[in-house]
């Protein structure tokens, strides 16, 4: 990395016309391969998050295929479980984390005024994990026994008694957990270290808090996950019996061990969608950030309530009374913090200058549907109401409206808010609100009527079901086809605007955004910063001081 410092204070240019664009599929492939720049690897996230995304979507459509009626239409029953599993590993491994971590591979450094991340070499080797990882799970279906089919939890004793596959899948959640704690080291120490002089950590955009804070919980949570797994390998291969009650072990262990890492992997997947749609409202609505040390601190306490409620996912595994109490009052309280969240959220759209370009829908949907989600875990939070409810078709309905609804819109928001700066292209703005309007309708025919096949008893995760179910399953599988056909729209439109967009000079693509990249020239130059740039600040806006 260049460290040549000719203009202390502003964006670095000199290396612009050699920062070589190259030319020919060779050169290009070459390139990424080697490359230590963070808007390079950003870029590599998150294509290989979509291309995982349209993996697991496939998946998925498989899964309401074979749904669509009663009775076995497509799939065998040990396949069906195969899909279930592997979507849910590839959704979250693949597609909704790696996306984030390119958000912050592109925007951390931008956002403080750093010069790149800390780690750039780190960085590199963090990214190329993935595909050895992606490669081991998606591979692991072409194994004699097929890929595991013990659910994307993993729950012992099944996950001890399957295929090769299992293994296959082990590793690769070894090499995705390495890649995730390696990021957030790399995030952590350039947020700290890097930022500009006069960025207070009480100035840094809200992005750059979820990002601090997620990173910490993905180091917290990250070994917790690979200790489970790691003893499931054992108890397969070494004849330890961590898990297997014949020896002495217990296969609800695995259960708390796992739910410790998966409740704030939840927030690990959440807490950066908070950041981005912290960075869209204020710009759409032309008025800061409402309540931005709430804000802060509501983070800090949803990251930290996070370690203390993992055991709301296990209330039917015979919990005494006592720890069912505490685990449910824990769930119910983290419901304060996020509601301080939606408030500031609305207060900062409240009077405020609005118009409703394609990041502004995204954004308003995200608040709108995560907070459906939030209340149907609320639902799921009270003891007695979740004995009924656990693994039906209402958790699924639940857990989607937070992810899909939550993770992804936001994911969608960002890339429609930032894709003029990194390009110097405007994307098709009909067709963007065309796929906000497809994915926001087919979205809720999909997973709004899994509510009420949850309440009627239909379990999740069977490839048949009885006859009371058909219709509403009918309905949720034509909304998924819907959904998925949806998202080709959204690659269309990200490759029409980098191919054919309308080029964009302005340094502030969208009048109200207020974070320092919107002070660098558009597209942002590859190397941004010789040094931590030289703030004024205009309210909370920072500008680079000539």
């Amino acid at each position: 990395m260049d460290v040549t410092l000719p203009n202390e204070g502003h964006h670095d240019t000199s290396h612009d016309d050699h920062h070589g664009k190259p030319s020919g599929f060779r050169a290009v492939a070459w390139h990424y391969l080697t490359t230590t720049n963070h808007k390079d690897i950003g870029t590599l996230y998150l294509w290989f998050a979509f291309i995982m995304f349209l993996s697991g979507g496939i998946m998925a459509l498989l899964i309401r295929a074979e749904l669509f009626q009663p009775g076995l239409q497509l799939v065998e029953p040990e396949f069906f479980n195969q899909l279930t599993t592997m979507h849910g590993l590839v959704m979250v491994f693949g597609a909704i984390m790696p996306a984030f971590t390119g958000f912050a591979n592109w925007q951390v450094p931008l956002m403080i005024g750093a010069s790149d991340m800390a780690f750039a070499r780190l960085n590199l080797w963090s990214f190329w994990l993935l595909p050895m990882a992606a490669l081991l799970l998606i591979g692991s279906f072409f194994t004699p026994s097929g890929a595991t089919a013990a659910g994307w939890t993993l729950y012992a004793p099944l996950s001890t008694q399957q295929g090769v596959g299992m293994d296959m899948a082990i590793f690769a959640i070894h090499l995705m957990g390495i890649s995730s704690i390696m990021g957030a080291i790399n995030i952590i120490t350039t947020i700290i270290n890097m930022r500009a002089p006069d960025m207070p950590m009480m100035r840094m955009p809200l992005f750059i808090w979820t990002w601090l804070i997620t990173a910490f919980l993905l180091i917290a949570v990250m070994p917790v996950l690979a200790g489970a797994v790691t003893m499931l390998l054992t108890d397969r291969h070494f004849g330890t019996t961590f898990f297997n009650a014949a020896g002495g072990g217990d296969p609800v262990l695995y259960q708390h061990i796992f739910w410790f890492f998966g409740h704030p992997e939840v927030y690990i997947m959440a807490l950066p969608a908070f950041g981005i749609v912290s960075s869209v409202i204020p710009a759409f609505a032309r008025k800061p950030l409402f309540g931005y040390t709430s804000m802060v601190y509501a983070t800090g306490s949803i990251a930290l309530l996070s370690f203390i409620v993992w055991a709301h996912h296990m209330f039917t595994v015979g919990l005494p009374v006592t720890g069912i109490l505490f685990f449910m009052y824990a769930t119910m309280i983290i419901a304060v913090p996020t509601g301080v969240k939606v408030f500031n959220w609305v207060a900062t759209m409240w009077q405020g200058s609005m118009t409703f370009e394609t990041p502004m829908l995204f954004a308003i949907g995200f608040i709108v549907l995560f907070t459906v989600g939030g209340f149907t875990g609320l639902v799921l939070s009270i003891a007695p109401l979740d004995v009924q409810l656990q693994d039906t078709y209402y958790v699924v309905a639940h857990f989607h409206y937070v992810l899909v609804a939550g993770s992804l819109f936001s994911l969608f928001a960002g890339v429609y808010f930032w894709i003029p700066k990194w390009t110097g292209r405007m994307y098709n703005e009909t067709l963007g609100k065309a796929h906000f309007w497809l994915s926001m309708i087919f979205f809720n025919v999909t997973f709004f009527v899994q509510h009420f096949l949850g309440l009627a008893g239909m379990p999740r995760r069977i490839p048949d079901y009885a006859l009371q179910f058909a219709d509403f399953n009918m309905v949720s599988s034509i909304g998924a086809f819907g959904f998925g056909l949806s998202q080709l729209l959204f690659l269309y439109v990200v490759i029409d605007c980098i191919r054919n967009g309308k080029p964009v000079s302005e340094k502030r693509v969208w009048e109200g955004a207020d974070s320092l990249e919107w002070d660098l020239p558009t597209p942002a130059p590859y190397h941004s910063f010789h040094t931590p740039p030289k703030l004024k600040w205009d309210g909370q806006r920072p500008v680079i001081a000539d």
